[in-house]
């Protein structure tokens, strides 16, 4: 069903407080995805009242009046057959909610809204070292802590963290480090006692805009796996009418994002199993990203000793 609105319905949600149209998504929302509003439901949620409750569906049936009727068995307000949502409502949040439930307070237990099945994450950081990175990222501070890599074992080191990263196995974060004067991948979980360090000054050349490998953006063009048994299935699972999927990676991080997606980069398309549906039209797209060793199947044109691999997922 499409997003369909006019522009004074839209101007007329603009000029409703934040807090108002936040209930009206959620009418909007339950009457979409579970088929069913009761006021009891703003009650519990937004702690409003029968009173208020009542004048927030009044608002929504007056902006939409085709898309709710009242069940007199149930006394539960239905979507209609025309149903058209108010509000535009993404994927990646709506399986959120209805998988993991609303929640923003200190009180609220977060429960599925349906039956929902999904992995739980294996590594995650423990919140002590998580604050100091995102204070860090978010002031533009130097942060000073101990790290264990797989090459040099534990060191000190003083890194500037500019942004966090979810490569589906592990967190890390994107920072400059002092001790290499190169931005690196730093794995949340192997760092110890991080400290923001108020005094230390971050200079120009340790900011973002200097990290070439995070400013480059690389377009690949993904198509149905060659040795796909239904590349007609593999169309329709990642909307690929054309048979093409163009996607916008950074080159620090699409080598992560590829292996997370099971896309064969290989030159010949030679990886085979169920979950090489995708296939990298062009490697060489690849070409001085300096994540690209992760991406499945990868082969660097460069002479070995020109290659850099990184080593930890």
């Amino acid at each position: 069903m499409a997003f369909e609105q006019s522009e004074q319905t839209l101007h007329l949600l603009e000029q409703l407080p934040r807090s108002q149209r936040e209930r009206l998504f959620h009418i909007d929302f339950k009457l979409y995805f579970l088929g069913e509003l009761r006021r009891s439901d703003l009650v519990e949620r937004f702690e409003t009242g029968p009173a208020g409750a009542t004048r927030d569906i009044a608002l929504y049936r007056e902006m939409s009046p085709d898309n709710l009727q009242l069940d007199q068995a149930t006394k539960a307000y239905l979507p209609t057959p025309g149903f058209v949502p108010l509000f535009e409502h993404h994927p990646q949040r709506v399986l959120t909610a209805l998988s993991q439930g609303f929640g923003e307070g200190i009180t609220d237990g977060l429960q599925p809204m349906m039956r929902c099945e999904f992995p739980n994450p294996l590594s995650l950081p423990h919140m002590s070292l998580l604050a100091p990175i995102t204070r860090a990222i978010h002031r533009g501070k130097v942060v000073r802590l101990n790290y264990t890599s797989i090459d040099s074992g534990k060191t000190t080191r003083e890194i500037v963290p500019l942004a966090l990263v979810d490569t589906g196995i592990r967190w890390h974060a994107r920072a400059f480090d002092r001790k290499s004067r190169q931005f690196r991948d730093f794995v949340l979980t192997r760092m110890e006692n991080p400290v923001v360090m108020e005094d230390s000054p971050v200079e120009r050349d340790e900011t973002a805009e200097f990290d070439v490998q995070w400013s480059r953006l690389i377009e690949l063009d993904l198509v149905p796996h060659p040795a796909h048994a239904r590349p007609e299935v593999v169309r329709l699972d990642y909307e690929m009418p054309e048979g093409v999927l163009k996607v916008k990676l950074r080159a620090a991080n699409a080598g992560y994002i590829l292996r997370r997606w099971s896309v064969d980069c290989s030159p010949d398309h030679s990886l085979r199993g169920p979950e090489y549906a995708l296939w990298l039209a062009d490697p060489l797209a690849l070409y001085g990203a300096s994540s690209a060793s992760l991406a499945p199947g990868y082969q660097d044109p460069r002479p070995e000793g020109e290659r850099r691999v990184i080593k930890a997922l």
